[in-house]
């Protein structure tokens, strides 16, 4: 796979700058198999010691292993000590893990595999970044833009929801929203969530959820008795392709009305440029 000259210097950069980072910790004892997960094709790996291996089941796996004879070695050292750090890059990101050893206990289960995760990324060639107020008028374009997609659209209490946009610009996502309140009740927003979650949740799996947070928030959420519609914008981000974006209204009261869409990533690839 071929690099750009950027993209090796990005890699330089984040490979040199591991100790001030705050990084994954993946626990790997001897004689398992540990199993990383990339929403995207993975076009680059590094493992920094030699005692442990590599490769690329397929082209979105990163399997890893101790070798046998540093697995045996490695009894002699304390327990929970950092010993390596593995790098990840996909198409657009760059992810880094600490894999420390430790010793294999009889009876205890041990994590076999983890997805790379937005919060674990880093984009590898960043476009410029933009101030608010050039987020603003982005994002007042996406509102005064006359073609509505109908994205996602949700129903529930007499409030209608409505993905009416969805556009990128550099390394930032809009996603132009709105809702219709049908009822006489005034709606008084609580706020506005972005999780990234499941697809499909089975009862007995605990449902583990990455909130996302805005970069900007065009309006303030207020109350409305008809119509709200406003723009958030997120710095890039990629999720696997069994998991969504669920966007959640909550309503300010005990008892509020909740209302929630849910977007796939190929939605994402599938966005508009500003």
């Amino acid at each position: 796979m071929r690099f750009n000259f950027i993209t090796w210097m990005t890699l330089l950069f984040f490979s040199s700058s591991i100790q001030a980072q705050k990084l994954p910790i993946i626990d790997l004892p001897e004689n398992l198999s540990f199993h990383f997960v990339s929403p995207e094709p993975i076009q680059y790996v590094d493992i920094s010691v030699k005692s442990i291996s590599g490769d690329l089941p397929i082209k979105n796996v990163l399997r890893i292993k101790r070798n046998a004879d540093s697995a045996r070695a490695a009894k002699d050292l304390p327990a929970l000590v950092p010993e390596a750090i593995v790098t990840i890059a996909g198409e657009s990101f760059i992810a880094q893990y600490r894999i420390r050893y430790v010793p294999e206990q009889a009876g205890r289960e041990y994590a076999t595999q983890i997805e790379v995760l937005p919060d674990h990324m880093k984009p590898l060639e960043s476009g410029p970044a933009l101030n608010k107020l050039q987020l603003e008028k982005l994002a007042s374009a996406l509102l005064f833009k006359k073609q509505h997609r109908n994205i996602a659209h949700a129903k529930a209490f007499g409030i209608e929801g409505n993905i009416n946009n969805l556009a990128t610009f550099g390394d930032y996502i809009f996603l132009d929203i709105g809702y219709e309140n049908r009822t006489n009740l005034k709606y008084d927003t609580d706020e506005v969530r972005f999780k990234i979650e499941d697809q499909k949740i089975n009862k007995a799996t605990t449902v583990q959820a990455i909130e996302l947070k805005p970069e900007l928030v065009l309006f303030k959420n207020p109350a409305f008795k008809k119509h709200s519609r406003n723009v958030y914008v997120f710095k890039k981000f990629s999720f696997p392709g069994h998991k969504i974006l669920k966007i959640e209204l909550n309503e300010k009261q005990i008892t509020g009305r909740v209302i929630e869409m849910s977007l796939k990533y190929k939605e994402l690839l599938d966005a508009d440029s500003l």
